[in-house]
């Protein structure tokens, strides 16, 4: 993209990419890179390999303050937040009236720290912010971060690289974050990220941004990552897109997101539509989220309808493309939950012509986390 769309925003790393020869494309509002010279497979491959730097500075950061920001927040997500120890990040899911997902977000409780940390989608931010303010008001105040920039490197190699910029980062385990000093610059670092692999998430202030992104990039198992090969790690990894895989249609058991609601909350409730939410779970709903594994070779994009083998369509695909560690298309959907068990033959109607497909188990690529309590 040669012309500046004015309406449009750049991350702090807008320049960098440029002179890395990115691609840039609109994404969330943002201009944004969507590959390297290198090309999507060749970054996708290097990240499970050895580690890929990711500029995510476009999505919404803020920190919430108030008497109990953590049970405030479980008002609005079935999460276990008043349990969340210093340190530590949890998955959530901001739920609307009718109980079905506006946004998927991840919330931290820093260490000697009365504000919680929120980090939300990029498209979604400005309308986030505005649904917790409002209904939490009186009880919390949330704060945006523009100012901040976001960086997530990943792959197994992550560890070992930023251990070089940050002296004993790698003691943290997944999920764990801390502040620390990256390559001398202040940062809060997580043992998190959306590629199924190990890694961290790295937020910074934005005039920081770009000497972190490039010692980070002067090791040689480092190379930058677009918004390409991240998509298609993450649907390897079977996470969920919000737009695409989760969004105001569907609720936490359609989408097979129970894990994301805490035990006690199961009980406890206190959530939009939680009787709702809850009576599906133990009743079953009519459609699941499921992983698809196309035969052959042509990959099946989303929105591609899911039929039976007589034809009658029974759902459609939300994410699908080629997995490159795999050599093969792959796809996440939603169907009829008669039809959601592994192994399910289905067909594919892709332009007209009925492809043939199997429900499939989800990861396609097996995580690779650094679970467990640091040592």
């Amino acid at each position: 993209m040669e012309h500046s769309n004015e309406n449009l925003r750049r991350t702090p790393l807008y320049a960098l990419h440029v002179e890395l020869g990115a691609k840039i494309v609109p994404f969330a509002g943002y201009e944004m890179p969507v590959q390297y010279p290198t090309g999507i497979i060749k970054e996708h491959l290097h990240t499970r390999e050895k580690a890929g730097l990711f500029d995510v500075s476009h999505m919404g950061q803020a920190f919430l303050r108030g008497p109990d920001p953590a049970r405030s927040m479980e008002k609005l997500a079935p999460s276990d937040f008043a349990g969340l120890k210093e340190g530590m990040q949890r998955y959530g899911l901001l739920l609307n009236d009718q109980g079905c997902v506006k946004d998927d977000f991840m919330l931290t409780r820093l260490a000697d720290e009365p504000a919680l940390y929120l980090v939300v989608n990029a498209s979604m931010k400005e309308s986030d912010f505005a649904y917790i303010s409002e209904r939490l008001e009186g009880e919390v105040t949330l704060t945006p971060r523009p100012d901040r920039a976001l960086l997530a490197l990943q792959g197994p190699r992550a560890g070992a690289v930023l251990d070089k910029l940050s002296p004993g980062i790698d003691f943290l385990s997944f999920m764990r974050v801390a502040r620390a000093k990256v390559a001398g610059v202040d940062a809060i670092v997580g043992r998190t990220g959306y590629t199924g692999e190990d890694g961290f998430e790295i937020s910074v202030q934005a005039e920081d941004a770009e000497t972190v992104a490039r010692a980070l990039l002067a090791d040689p198992d480092v190379m930058p990552i677009g918004l390409g090969a991240r998509d298609s790690l993450r649907l390897e990894a079977g996470l969920c897109l919000y737009g695409h895989d989760i969004d105001e249609t569907t609720d936490p058991a359609e989408a097979n997101l129970v894990w994301a609601i805490g035990k006690r909350r199961k009980t406890e409730l206190g959530f939009p539509a939680a009787a709702k939410i809850m009576d599906r779970v133990l009743n079953g709903t009519a459609k699941k989220r499921v992983g698809i594994r196309p035969d052959g070779r042509a990959p099946a994009r989303d929105g591609t309808e899911i039929a039976d083998k007589t034809g009658r369509i029974i759902g459609k695909i939300t994410s699908g493309g080629f997995g490159p560690s795999l050599g093969a298309p792959i796809a996440m959907g939603y169907v009829e939950t008669a039809f959601a068990a592994d192994g399910t033959e289905v067909d594919l109607l892709v332009r007209g012509k009925a492809l043939p497909a199997r429900i499939a188990p989800m990861p396609f690529v097996p995580h690779r986390y650094k679970r467990g309590a640091p040592k």
